[in-house]
């Protein structure tokens, strides 16, 4: 086998695995990622596939890779961001988690959604009541895009009608 420097998939599979595993961990020390997120990433390097899962499998045996953890981080930090619990699903789901873990998550920050709601509107409209039906939606349409559920939205908005 020829081996070309800089190219990965010309790389010897011990000289590979090592090479994957430095840059995994590189990735992780900066946040947490899904093993999803991970094998896109290195994949997109050139790493062959089958060489990715080995190292990952054993970064998630040895904890340096482990998804519940970085469902909590993920989800955590996006609800301070002021994003709903149906757009934290959708991103979790795109990123590949398993549903029970986000279900799990998701059910155990409850009492964060109601915060949340308040958080991201006012940010974005500094505490105004709408005044009347087109600032009404406009104010729902905007919390609902964050991923808020709408009988939350109009229990918030105190709409009556």
């Amino acid at each position: 086998m020829t081996l070309t420097p800089g190219c990965p998939e010309s790389a010897r599979p011990d000289d590979a695995a090592a090479d994957i595993e430095r840059l995994a961990l590189k990735l992780l020390a900066r946040r947490e990622h899904s093993r999803l997120e991970l094998v896109r990433k290195l994949r997109a390097r050139g790493y062959q596939r089958g060489d990715v899962d080995s190292v990952l499998d054993r970064l998630e045996r040895e904890g340096a890779l482990d998804a519940s953890r970085f469902v909590e981080h993920y989800a955590a930090e996006r609800a301070a961001k002021g994003f709903g619990p149906l757009r934290l699903r959708a991103e979790l789901r795109e990123k590949g988690l398993a549903e029970d873990l986000i279900d799990r998550q998701l059910s155990d920050m409850q009492d964060v959604w109601s915060d949340a709601l308040a958080k991201a509107h006012e940010r974005r409209f500094r505490g105004s009541v709408p005044a009347d039906r087109s600032a009404l939606a406009k104010q729902a349409r905007f919390l609902e895009q964050r991923g808020f559920p709408t009988e939350s939205i109009l229990r918030f908005l105190r709409f009556d009608d």
